[in-house]
């Protein structure tokens, strides 16, 4: 009796114990689904958050340069064929003049740092007359572009009237409005001067061909479009 006694008792231990592996079993199987989810969600949350402005391409976004070693005969043309394959236009060139209206440089605008390190590798091979620096953004938007929309005179008597530059420009197509007159220094000394805007580059460049180095009353008249 003793012996079934002590059975029976193990017996209820056994399956006492059964029990409580099986809620310790399920209580681990629940905690790690917990910390499943929660690391699921964490990951979650750092796919979500904006990246690091540091960690970024630096080589996105304008950059801007300056061109020194021009003459009064480079062109903007010259300028974008020059620095083939930095995916420049003519709209991405301007050109920087002194205040007698003499080239000093071009400002570029580029649409990548890669592109503007292209521009500075092209430029030792090729163009070793030219430099190319660092520029601001706000030296490019103080310069406005004449587009080739505009003449300059140089030579100008100083005695000549308004109306004589216009019989000058006799058969030219401009904008009578826009005719700005005045005096600069430059190496052959006090000069006088005029610019003149047109509505294309055509009648500008028009202009050039037939004016330049025509006479305003006893002056030779030197006609310069301007860029």
């Amino acid at each position: 009796m003793n012996l079934l006694n002590r059975a029976s008792m193990k017996s209820i231990s056994l399956i006492q114990m059964a029990h409580q592996n099986q809620g310790l079993g399920s209580i681990i199987r629940g905690s790690s689904r917990f910390f499943s989810t929660e690391a699921d969600d964490a990951s979650q949350g750092q796919s979500q958050e904006p990246s690091n402005p540091f960690l970024q391409n630096p080589s996105s976004g304008l950059v801007y340069g300056r061109l020194s070693g021009i003459t009064k005969h480079t062109l903007k043309s010259d300028v974008v064929n020059l620095l083939e394959g930095c995916n420049l236009g003519l709209d991405d060139v301007k050109v920087e003049y002194s205040r007698s209206y003499m080239p000093s440089s071009i400002m570029l605008q580029f649409p990548s740092r890669n592109a503007y390190n292209a521009a500075l590798r092209g430029i030792s091979r090729k163009g070793r007359l030219f430099r190319l620096e660092r520029a601001d953004r706000s030296q490019w938007d103080l310069i406005a572009p004449f587009d080739g929309k505009a003449i300059l005179l140089q030579g100008i008597p100083r005695n000549a009237l308004p109306d004589d530059i216009e019989r000058f420009l006799t058969g030219c197509q401009y904008d009578t409005s826009s005719m700005q007159i005045f005096m600069r220094q430059t190496n052959q000394g006090p000069i006088r001067m005029a610019v003149v805007r047109f509505l294309s580059p055509a009648l500008a460049a028009h202009a050039q061909i037939t004016k330049n180095r025509g006479f305003c009353l006893n002056n030779q008249i030197s006609v310069q479009v301007l860029l």
